[in-house]
């Protein structure tokens, strides 16, 4: 018997844009999947692609998963379509029972706290938000930087890491924005801070370079001490494995949404236990659900906070929903 397939687009805004190096970021927009097998079974899937971060594109993903009709039959999907692989083998795993209760055990009526990064805004109204992520509980901080110029962005770090305490961790991302005097500039920073704390301490500098320029990166984890993360230059699994093999042995931001296959993902992770931090895409409760229980597949031991201090982002109430109520709400 084959397996019902529907697809409904959802679209959502943020409180606020979201800006980083690639610009401001308004609207969030993906789809839903739900599947039901013959016994009325239902696991639902989410498509949240981030095309500028290397996936496909929303219209891509709608139009494969209509291009099936209305039945789904486990077909290949093209590793050119990450978040559409995701979001269909999540939705098998959840219809068989695969992902409830295997999420982290973080609560349920808390986001905020400490095994979470909280995700600040670029701009000097970091300043202000970093105190109140630590208030509700979060113990490791993102900042978004190369969006405004570097000396400004520099001296709010340098002002940040006075304020905060000394347990605080923080991770700067670049999004690939940086030239390479600029990278190093950073780097430089980062180091006089962790080496002299009186306050915060930089845990790792997250895509200062584009994806294309690999081989700088790699150099400049040789000439500085404070660590650098992938994330844009290694969105998917082939790009995962492509880095691990040019010898990238530094962390690695995984955003299951956009990684494609999660059984591939896994398989990568045990075979080669790289250093992973789990990340968010901004996906809705569906996607986050499995992400999470990707995570704690991947991860079974202490692990880095994850990156999914994203809810409270959004103009709406779908992060209080249940899957099976925000599909009835699209």
């Amino acid at each position: 018997m084959g397996v019902e397939l529907a697809v409904r687009p959802y679209r959502r805004r943020f409180v606020q844009p979201l800006h980083t190096a690639h610009g401001p970021w308004v609207w969030r927009e993906g789809l839903l999947i739900r599947l039901k097998d013959s016994l009325g079974r239902l696991g639902y899937g989410e498509v949240a692609p981030i095309s500028w971060f290397g996936s496909e594109s929303v219209a891509e993903a709608l139009a494969f998963c209509r291009a099936q009709g209305d039945g789904w039959r486990s077909r290949p999907i093209p590793d050119e379509l990450p978040a559409t692989q995701f979001a269909l083998e999540s939705a098998l795993a959840d219809l068989t029972g695969e992902i409830a209760g295997k999420e982290p055990a973080i609560p349920a009526d808390s986001f905020a706290n400490a095994a979470i990064c909280g995700l600040l805004p670029a701009g000097p109204s970091v300043l202000e938000i970093a105190p109140q992520r630590l208030a509700q509980g979060h113990r490791t901080l993102k900042w978004k930087i190369g969006v405004h110029p570097a000396t400004d962005e520099i001296r709010w770090l340098e002002q940040l890491v006075k304020d905060l305490p000394n347990s605080t961790r923080l991770r700067l991302d670049a999004n690939g924005g940086l030239s390479l005097a600029q990278a190093e500039q950073w780097l430089a920073v980062c180091d006089r801070i962790n080496a002299h704390p009186q306050g915060a301490a930089i845990q790792y500098l997250e895509q200062p370079l584009p994806p294309d320029q690999f081989d700088q990166m790699l150099e400049l984890t040789q000439r500085y001490k404070t660590a650098i993360a992938l994330d844009e230059s290694v969105a998917t699994v082939p790009e995962l494995e492509g880095c691990w093999q040019r010898g990238w042995r530094g962390v690695f931001v995984v955003k299951p949404a956009i990684a494609g296959s999660p059984q591939q993902l896994e398989a990568f992770c045990h075979k080669h236990r790289p250093r992973l931090v789990f990340s968010s895409a901004f996906e809705t409760v569906v996607g986050r659900r499995a992400a999470l229980a990707i995570a704690a597949r991947c991860s079974p031991g202490p692990a880095p906070a994850l990156g999914f201090g994203t809810q409270g982002w959004f103009d709406d109430d779908w992060d209080t929903l249940t899957p099976a109520e925000l599909w009835d709400k699209l």
